[in-house]
């Protein structure tokens, strides 16, 4: 993410050089305790305050500018008024990161676990007795490294789908690599959903795409008999070609394998259109993410037999006793 920082006014650069420097460091933030060790007293900081050339933008933390602060100034504040070893975090840091594209309304800060301070208005705060390990050794703000960052956003997600979409999402943008991930998920004591995405790196797994359809193929088609698919299928929608991960082109039916709700809106909105399209090409699309292949198998099976068997395939049957594949067959068996 690329967002310039506040630009320093005349007034500005009359501070002592030392807190100049430090300011167009950090956006032109600074805090009192800097501008104290730079020799301006608590009376000089006020008057700036006090006669507007200073903004007030959390407590003890200035702005040495006038105007709407910059993204990264506000950024900047917030690290600094969290204070020692403060780290921005989560969705804030996946925003510096270029994992997102639009920033969260809060500003999410993790603190190491020997302090607490008082949230400020505006952010979240966040505590980790591996603050100091998760910190990128370089980037500024200070932030977590891309790696933690993942397993944070993982960690917090409301379902399993939601977290192999970070998962995903932090490979598939070349940010990080699939054994950088695994060194930082090793690193950690307790990880939430460490089973699936320990599995989702493992080595022979090529990211989630690849481990999703080889359990969709092995627990959903295989001990179902349902038909041969292609994987990855070029498919002609309208004047364009789209991929579907697995086509039953003689059914004209696709499946899409993913977990989406970490997607941005505009990839939703054209999966919808997409979709859309298809359908009125006579193509049904049929969705599963990881917890739908992982966790119920059969389900989804019986689902995409029973729209198979609307277009004409009959050879789907159950797995087990309770299963419950080849009811549509039976049931469309004339009796006897």
């Amino acid at each position: 993410m690329s967002v310039a920082c506040t630009k320093l006014d005349a007034m500005s650069k009359q501070l002592p050089p030392g807190l100049l420097e430090l300011a167009e460091h950090q956006c032109g933030i600074v805090t009192k305790s800097q501008a104290a060790a730079a020799g301006l007293s608590r009376d000089v900081v006020a008057a700036h305050v006090r006669y507007g050339r200073w903004q007030r933008l959390h407590p003890g933390v200035f702005a040495t500018f006038t105007g709407e602060p910059s993204r990264l100034a506000v950024l900047w504040a917030a690290v600094l008024s969290a204070g020692s070893g403060a780290v921005l975090s989560y969705q804030t840091a996946a925003e510096l990161a270029g994992l997102i594209t639009r920033p969260s309304d809060l500003v999410h800060v993790t603190i190491p676990g020997n302090r607490r301070v008082v949230c400020r208005p505006g952010s979240v705060i966040h505590i980790s007795a591996r603050a100091a390990a998760a910190r990128h050794p370089v980037r500024l703000p200070p932030q977590t490294r891309v790696e933690e960052t993942i397993l944070d956003l993982a960690a917090a997600a409301r379902t399993i789908d939601d977290a192999c979409a970070w998962i995903t999402r932090g490979l598939g943008s070349r940010l990080t690599t699939a054994d950088k991930l695994r060194q930082a998920l090793e690193a950690r004591a307790k990880v939430r959903w460490r089973a699936e995405v320990a599995e989702l790196l493992g080595a022979g797994a090529a990211g989630f795409h690849s481990i999703l359809e080889r359990r969709y193929h092995r627990d959903v088609e295989r001990p179902h008999g349902l038909p041969s698919a292609r994987r990855q299928a070029l498919f002609r929608i309208g004047d364009h070609n789209e991929y579907r991960d697995v086509l039953y082109e003689a059914y004209r039916t696709a499946v899409e394998l993913d977990g989406d709700a970490t997607h941005p809106a505009e990839i939703r909105r054209r999966d919808v259109r997409r979709d859309n399209a298809a359908a009125a090409d006579g193509m049904v699309t049929l969705r599963y993410g990881w917890f739908d292949v992982a966790q119920t198998p059969c389900r989804v099976a019986a689902e995409v037999e029973r729209v198979l068997a609307g277009r004409g395939f009959a050879g789907a049957h159950p797995c087990s006793a309770a299963c419950p594949v080849g009811d549509v067959t039976r049931q469309r068996r004339p009796s006897a």
